[in-house]
C-alpha cells in the first residue's frame, strides 16, 4: 500500500471557503481501501486548494446515497452551495466502477456527473481526477489535483548526507524515487509535457545538468562545462533549456537547443545572472542578476545582446523568479535584513504584495492552475515544503516524515 512521505497540515485556513459536503461514498462489494477512500481524497483535495471548506463527516445533517434521497431544502437551511455523493463498486473482474454526482442545492439539480473504472492502484489517481471536475466546475478554473510535484529530500546518516529526487502526487502519496547521490541535487524543473525533469547533480564531482526521463529512468547529460551548470528551466514548447553557465568567467544566462545542442549566450555582464525562467510565449526570460549592486529581477527578450529591463526596486534582495501559467504574475522571494519571504509581482502593473511571513522561505513555484505557491521553508530548523493560496489567506505545511525537504518543482499537467 502506498504511505505518505509528505504529511500535509492546513495550517491556515481560508474565511471565503466555499462550503461543500462529501458524501461517504456507498462501497458496494467491497469494504473501503485504506489509501483509496475516493470521498476522504475528494475532501482532502478541495480542503487543500484554499477555496472550499468540505463539511467534517462527524458533523453530516444527512448522508444520501441517491439523488431521490436530496432533501434541497434543508441542505438549503444549512447553508451548503454544492453536496457530493457517489458510490464504489467493486466489480467481478476486481476493477472498480467509481460514480459521482455534483449536486447543486440552489439550483436544486445535479449539475454534473460521470462514471470511471479503476484498479487498486488508480483508485487514487481517479479520485483526483474527480476534485479536479468538481474543482472546475464549481470555481471555473482549472484543477491540479491529478498533477505531481517533484522534490529532493536529505537525510543525514552516519556515512554523511544522502540525497533523492523524488516525485509524488500533489498530496505526498505514491512517491517515486528517481535518483539517489551521496552528492546534492539540486534546482529541479519539468518539462511542459511532464513526462522529463531536468535537474543539477554533483554525482560526478562538479555540477553537471541531467535530462531525466521519469518513466523510462533514462537520463541524458546535458551541461558539463568547466565551472558553474545551473537554474535548468524549459522552455513553454519543451524544445530548450533556459541555464545558468560560468565558463567563460561570470555566471551568465544561456539558452540550449535540446536537438542540436547548440549552445546560445544571452547575458553578458560582470555580475551574477541566474535562475533564468521563460515567460509564457517562450519569448523571454526573466532571471535574477546582482548588475545593479544587490540581487534584483529583469525581464529580457530570448535573444542575445537584447535590452534587460529591471522588475524590482522595493527591498535588497529580489530573486528566484517563477512565472505563473497565464503570465501576467511573478512568485519570487523577497529578501529584508535576514528574513526571506515570498512575494508576488503583478507584471502589468509592477505592483507587489508578500504572501509569507519567513524568516527563510525559499524556491517558490505555481500550481498549473495559479491558485497556490509551492515553496522551500524552515520549522524548527528543519527544512520543509509549504504552500500559500496566491492571495495569502490559505497556508499549508508540508513535512517530510524521514529528513528534510526542500527544491521543490510543480508539473504543468500528468502523462
Amino acid at each position: 500500500m502506498a504511505q505518505a512521505v509528505l504529511k500535509i497540515d492546513i495550517t491556515e485556513g481560508f474565511e471565503g471557503a466555499l462550503p461543500i459536503a462529501v458524501i461517504p461514498f456507498q462501497w458496494n462489494g467491497s469494504a473501503r481501501v485504506a489509501n483509496g477512500d475516493v470521498s476522504a481524497i475528494i475532501v482532502s483535495d478541495l480542503a487543500r486548494s484554499g477555496k472550499f471548506s468540505p463539511v467534517a463527516e462527524k458533523d453530516l445533517i444527512a448522508r444520501p446515497q441517491k439523488l431521490a434521497d436530496v432533501h434541497y431544502k434543508t441542505w438549503r437551511i444549512a447553508g451548503m452551495d454544492h453536496i457530493v455523493i457517489g458510490s464504489v463498486t467493486k466489480q467481478v473482474n476486481g476493477k472498480y466502477q467509481i460514480q459521482f454526482r455534483l449536486i447543486d442545492i440552489l439550483k436544486a439539480k445535479q449539475v454534473l456527473g460521470y462514471s470511471f473504472s479503476a484498479t487498486d492502484k488508480t483508485l487514487r489517481d481517479v479520485s483526483h481526477q474527480i476534485s479536479d471536475y468538481i474543482f472546475t466546475h464549481i470555481t471555473g478554473l482549472p484543477g491540479a489535483f491529478s498533477t505531481r510535484i517533484a522534490y529532493v529530500t536529505t537525510k543525514r546518516g552516519k556515512a554523511g548526507i544522502r540525497s533523492r529526487l523524488q516525485v509524488s502526487d500533489t498530496d505526498g502519496y505514491n512517491p517515486q524515487t528517481l535518483l539517489t547521490s551521496d552528492q546534492p541535487i539540486m534546482s529541479p524543473a519539468w518539462s511542459p509535457d511532464g513526462s522529463h525533469l531536468a535537474y543539477v547533480s554533483f554525482e560526478s564531482g562538479q555540477a553537471e545538468i541531467f535530462t531525466h526521463d521519469i518513466h523510462t529512468g533514462a537520463r541524458k547529460s546535458r551541461s558539463k562545462f568547466p565551472g558553474l551548470n545551473g537554474s535548468p528551466a524549459w522552455s513553454p514548447d519543451g524544445k530548450k533549456l533556459a541555464m545558468t553557465l560560468s565558463k567563460e568567467g561570470n555566471p551568465d544566462v544561456y539558452i540550449l537547443t535540446l536537438a542540436s545542442n547548440k549552445l546560445q549566450r544571452i547575458t553578458d555582464h560582470w555580475s551574477i545572472d541566474t535562475e533564468a525562467v521563460w515567460s509564457i510565449d517562450g519569448k523571454s526570460l526573466i532571471y535574477t542578476s546582482s548588475r545593479s549592486g544587490k540581487p534584483q529581477l529583469y525581464r529580457q527578450k530570448a535573444v542575445a545582446g537584447s535590452k534587460p529591463e529591471r522588475l524590482t526596486y522595493e527591498g535588497g534582495y529580489n530573486a528566484s523568479a517563477s512565472v505563473s501559467a497565464d503570465g501576467k504574475s511573478v512568485a519570487y522571494v523577497h529578501g529584508e535584513g535576514n528574513v526571506y519571504r515570498i512575494a508576488v509581482l503583478e507584471l502589468a502593473t509592477k505592483s507587489s504584495r508578500i504572501l509569507t511571513d519567513g524568516p527563510l522561505d525559499e524556491s517558490p513555484v505555481y500550481a498549473p492552475n495559479n491558485s497556490m505557491i509551492l515553496f522551500a521553508s524552515q520549522e524548527k530548523r528543519q527544512a520543509v515544503l509549504a504552500a500559500v493560496s496566491v492571495d495569502g489567506r490559505q497556508k499549508q505545511r508540508l513535512a517530510f516524515s524521514d529528513g528534510e525537504v526542500r527544491e521543490p518543482a510543480w508539473a504543468a499537467v500528468r502523462k
